[in-house]
């Protein structure tokens, strides 16, 4: 077999791939043994039938197995010669097969990119110092007893206005005929001004009073956020069954008790506060690891697969997928293709691409390896982070496989991103006060 590579770029390669007639001419032989031993032909006793009939008969499906199983195992032993890092799978255009020829056929592939050796000293990083205060512990609060909030009807008797919460029963109709979208619903709870249904609907609601029933028209803007209603015209009967008040509990000890494990507010403040605090901790990583790889990324070029990029867009997609999933909404609903999203994700996928990149090429260059107790310490993070023991986590990942080298080398970038803050000057600085205010 003979093999050369073309370079297109410095990642994308094709394998000029030649397997000698007599290989090719040894598959075939090989093939047809292994079909005459099978093939049932009238006329002819099983083993019996000659080559030059099911050559006739089967000539096509043979040569595509033994055209199919030849590119398979040169392609292989190619990889073994040429020793290429290929990233994803190959392109291949299979050519017919010729009797008495060597079969020659072209693999298109990408390569794992030659990256420089990194200088990651000289950083210019800043570090904000960001502190979780009473405000921002007390508008959490606030939250918190809206969401205990009672709703219960008023006291007085007058007609629904902007603002109020109001219970009611509605079905919308298109054409006539009750419209799947806005089926009927008994019982439904609102406040009007806030649009939930349409802003035309709230306006249409305000004015009746508990126990009017009344008929209205609503046009759904184009935008509108269910795309099988934007733009129609419904037709709606509704019926007000009582308008409410927000009633909301006292912020005492008995309203703590009824958020979680606690005691007293004080314990609930505590708890707000460390959980503020440990956000923005995470937001500082944040923020420094996007000064390391925006300042190694301006030094460091180097062009990256499209088939790693690709793989890094279907992992984006996929989480959204699973994230509208959680809120029982789908892409279609949402006005979304996955096309889309790819577009729109595309640069930051190749920008998380370059960073693995990166950070692969530093664990290699300073030759990291990762220790037993470093190994062990990742577990109970990552149990910790789950609720989980220990041991599940260590049976989802097993003794060996490619899940736990997978574990390995994020572990090992972790390590080669606290290498690089070690190697560098951190300045600690305060957050100017209009980033903060934009956090809250």
């Amino acid at each position: 077999m003979k093999v050369t590579v073309e370079d297109r770029s410095s990642v994308k390669k094709v394998m000029h791939i030649e397997i000698p007639e007599a290989d090719v001419t040894r598959a075939l032989d090989d093939a047809y043994k292994t079909l005459k031993k099978t093939a049932k032909v009238k006329g002819f006793r099983p083993g019996k039938t000659p080559r030059g009939v099911l050559e006739r008969l089967y000539k096509k499906d043979v040569h595509a197995d033994v055209v199919s199983k030849l590119i398979q195992d040169a392609y292989v032993d190619a990889m073994k010669e040429t020793q290429l890092k290929i990233v994803g799978s190959p392109v291949v255009d299979p050519p017919e097969l010729a009797d008495k020829a060597d079969y020659c056929f072209d693999a298109e592939v990408e390569v794992q990119p030659e990256i420089a050796d990194i200088d990651f000293t000289g950083l210019t990083l800043k570090k904000n110092l960001y502190k979780a205060s009473d405000e921002e512990v007390e508008v959490q609060v606030k939250m918190m007893q809206k969401n205990l909030a009672k709703r219960e009807p008023i006291d007085e008797q007058r007609p629904a206005q902007n603002g109020d919460f109001v219970q009611v029963d509605y079905e919308g109709f298109k054409d006539g005929k009750p419209f799947e979208e806005t089926k009927k619903t008994e019982n439904f709870v609102m406040k009007l001004g806030d649009g939930h249904i349409s802003e035309d609907f709230d306006k249409g609601v305000e004015g009746m009073n508990p126990g009017d029933e009344k008929e209205m028209t609503v046009t759904f803007p184009d935008d509108y956020f269910n795309k099988k209603i934007a733009g129609h015209t419904v037709d709606f009967k509704v019926k007000l069954n009582e308008i409410r008040k927000e009633v909301l509990p006292e912020i005492d000890d008995e309203m703590a008790k009824q958020l979680g494990p606690f005691s007293t507010m004080d314990e609930v403040r505590q708890k707000i506060k460390e959980n503020l605090t440990e956000g923005y901790t995470k937001r500082s990583e944040q923020e420094l690891n996007e000064q390391i790889f925006s300042q190694i990324l301006e030094k460091t070029e180097f062009e990256v697969p499209d088939v790693m990029v690709d793989y890094e867009l279907d992992h984006i997609v996929a989480d959204a997928e699973r994230s509208f999933s959680y809120h029982n909404k789908t892409f279609e609903e949402a006005g979304i293709s996955k096309e889309s999203l790819k577009e729109k994700y595309r640069d930051t996928a190749e920008k998380q691409v370059r960073r693995q990149l990166i950070l692969g090429k530093i664990v290699e260059q300073e030759k990291m390896e990762l220790a037993d107790e470093d190994l062990e310490k990742g577990f109970e993070e990552m149990a910790a982070n789950y609720n989980q023991p220990v041991d599940v986590i260590k049976g989802v990942y097993g003794k060996s496989g490619e899940q736990l080298e997978l574990f390995k080398h994020a572990l090992l970038e972790k390590q080669a991103i606290k290498l690089i803050m070690e190697k560098n000057e951190i300045e600690m600085v305060e957050p100017e006060k209009e980033t903060s205010e934009s956090s809250e």
